[in-house]
């Protein structure tokens, strides 16, 4: 399966989720600048705020407190009547790292996907999508050791090309495509 264990046996933290808003949207902002290296333009802010859904995009909550997030989108396949789940960010702050709320956040995700392709009853337009989503994919920078691991290890994704100078103002710039194919 892709549940994979935990790295360095700490203890899973019970997690809860919830919808990214034009009232919280301010959390992501902090999540994102103390999780990565790139800073995040408004409009990806607004793409966010625009699903009006918490399927593929949310926040990870512990004790009440945000201490993570996901964002993902549909995009098409190029040259192909297909799509695929894109995974813009994936942040936890660090001192919740290592107890299982990323993972949490990417199998919400994925049991999104599973629990769509199987449900003859689709309600939301985010639903009806999934039925066209093969794979899943995101950019990873060559030097995040701890991201790939993370991907590959837990749940099976694939190291693919190298893309250079995908990244503007940070070194190094270089990233990899990791992605899983879900059918």
């Amino acid at each position: 399966g892709r549940r994979g264990t935990m790295g360095g046996g700490k203890k899973r933290l019970a997690v809860e989720f919830d919808q990214i808003n034009d009232e919280n949207i301010g959390q992501l902002r902090v999540i994102n600048q103390a999780c990565f290296p790139v800073k995040y333009t408004d409009d990806f802010y607004k793409e966010i705020v625009a699903q009006k859904s918490m399927e593929l995009s949310k926040f990870a909550y512990v004790n009440g407190s945000v201490v993570g997030a996901i964002c993902c989108r549909v995009e098409p396949i190029p040259g192909a009547n297909r799509n695929r789940l894109y995974i813009m960010t994936l942040g936890v702050l660090a001192a919740y790292r290592s107890f299982g709320v990323g993972s949490q956040l990417v199998e919400s995700v994925l049991d999104f996907w599973e629990d769509s392709n199987s449900n003859k009853d689709i309600e939301t337009p985010f639903q009806q999508a999934m039925k066209t989503v093969d794979e899943i994919r995101l950019h990873v920078q060559t030097s995040n050791k701890d991201a790939m691991d993370f991907y590959i290890d837990k749940f099976g994704f694939v190291q693919g090309e190298l893309v250079q100078n995908y990244y503007k103002r940070i070194d190094p710039p270089h990233c990899f495509i990791l992605y899983k194919k879900l059918r």
